[in-house]
C-alpha cells in the first residue's frame, strides 16, 4: 500500500501521461489513446472502467491544445535528425517522404543540435505547437519526454542515428559480413583478416563482432582485426604489416575506402586481387564499380529504411499494428575483387 501511494505521489509531482494511465489500468497506451479519442465509446467495458478509474486516481487532465490538434488535419509530418551530416540520411528522407506523400502527407525535415535531452525538449515543443499530425525521430529520445510527446501527437522513434549521426538500429545490421565469409569459405578460403573502421561507431563494432562469430562458427582461421580508423593509410598498413608467411587469402573491410586501400597494399606486396587475395568492403561507394578490379561490397537500401520508418508512424497514427519486416535492408553486391582461394597461398 505504501509503495502504491509513493508511486501516485511521484506521478502527482509531474503531469501524468497516457503511459501512466496505461500502467495503472493495466492496458496498452494505444488503448488509452483510443479511449480518450472516442470518449470510451470504442473501448470494451472492462478496460473502459479501469481506464476511467486510473484517470480519476491520477487526476489526469488532457492537453486541450493537443486534443484540438488531434481533431484537425494539418497534412504535415515531421522527421527529426540530429545535427550533422550523413549521406545516408538524405536517402532515408527521400524514402520516408515518398511514403508520406503516397499517404497524402507533406514532410518537414528538422535537424536539432544538442544532447538527447535537449532534442527531446524541442520535440515536445513541436508536439504542442499543433503543426504536425505525427513525428518521426531517427535518433533516441528521453523515455519520459517520449511519453509526454506521445500523449499529444503520434510519435515513432526509429532510432537509426546517435548524437553524432553515426548509424545504429537497422543500420548496424552486419549480417552481410557473415554472408561474405560463408561464400568465400565455400570458395576454399580458410584464413581471413578484418580491417575495422573507427570503433566509436556502433556499425563498426557490429561488423567486427559478426566477423569474429562467423569465423568461430565455421571453424575458420582469423588473422585478427586491425586498424580502427577510417584513414586509407590504415587499410594499406594492415596488409603491408602481415608477415611474409601470412596465409590470409580473404580480407573484409569496414567500408569501401579501407577495402580500396587494402587492395593497394596487396598490389604493393605483389599479390594479385582476387587471384591471391579476395577483398570486400561496405557502403557501395560508386567508385568501387570502376576500380581495377571492381569491388565486392554491401549496399544498404536507405530509401527502403526510410519508407519502413514512415510506415511505422502511419500505422501508429491509424491505430494499426506496426508492420514488421524479415528482409534486411543490406545486401551483398558481388564483383571481381572476390574469387576462389589460391591453393598456393595456403
Amino acid at each position: 500500500m505504501e509503495r502504491e501511494e509513493a508511486v501516485i505521489k511521484e506521478m502527482q509531482q509531474r503531469r501524468p501521461t497516457i503511459y501512466d494511465i496505461a500502467k495503472t489500468a493495466g492496458v496498452s497506451h494505444m488503448t488509452v489513446s483510443r479511449y480518450l479519442r472516442f470518449n470510451g465509446e470504442r473501448t470494451r467495458e472492462d478496460p473502459r472502467e479501469r481506464i476511467r478509474a486510473a484517470i480519476d486516481e491520477l487526476d489526469y487532465r488532457p492537453n486541450l491544445a493537443a486534443r484540438a490538434m488531434r481533431t484537425t488535419r494539418t497534412g504535415r509530418l515531421a522527421i527529426l535528425f540530429p545535427s550533422g551530416s550523413a549521406a545516408s540520411s538524405v536517402h532515408m528522407l527521400t524514402g520516408a517522404t515518398e511514403a508520406a506523400r503516397e499517404a497524402g502527407y507533406q514532410v518537414d525535415a528538422i535537424t536539432l543540435a544538442g544532447s538527447s535531452s535537449e532534442r527531446s525538449e524541442r520535440m515536445l515543443e513541436l508536439a504542442e505547437a499543433g503543426l504536425f499530425e505525427g513525428l518521426l525521430a531517427l535518433t533516441p529520445l528521453d523515455s519520459e519526454r517520449q511519453a509526454q510527446i506521445a500523449s499529444r501527437v503520434p510519435v515513432v522513434v526509429g532510432a537509426e542515428y546517435d548524437d553524432e549521426m553515426r548509424g545504429i538500429g537497422d543500420l548496424a545490421d552486419a549480417s552481410p559480413v557473415a554472408e561474405i565469409i560463408e561464400f568465400l569459405a565455400a570458395q576454399g578460403h580458410r584464413t581471413f583478416l578484418h580491417i575495422a573502421g573507427d570503433r566509436s561507431y556502433t556499425t563498426v563494432r557490429s561488423r567486427e563482432q559478426t566477423f569474429r562469430e562467423t569465423i568461430e562458427r565455421l571453424g575458420l582461421e582469423s588473422a585478427g582485426t586491425v586498424a580502427g580508423s577510417w584513414l586509407g593509410e590504415a587499410g594499406q598498413k594492415a596488409v603491408l604489416d602481415l608477415p611474409d608467411d601470412s596465409r590470409v587469402t580473404a580480407i573484409i573491410a569496414s567500408n569501401d575506402h579501407l577495402a580500396a586501400a587494402a587492395i593497394h597494399g596487396a598490389l604493393q606486396r605483389g599479390w594479385r586481387v582476387p587471384q591471391d587475395v579476395s577483398v570486400a568492403g561496405w557502403d557501395n561507394n560508386p567508385l568501387g564499380e570502376w576500380l581495377p578490379p571492381t569491388l565486392t561490397t554491401v549496399k544498404v537500401d536507405y530509401m527502403e529504411l526510410g519508407r519502413r520508418s514512415m510506415a511505422r508512424l502511419l500505422a501508429v497514427m491509424r491505430e494499426e499494428e506496426e508492420p514488421t519486416y524479415s528482409e534486411s535492408v543490406a545486401a551483398v553486391v558481388w564483383r571481381d575483387s572476390t574469387g576462389p582461394a589460391n591453393p598456393s597461398r595456403k
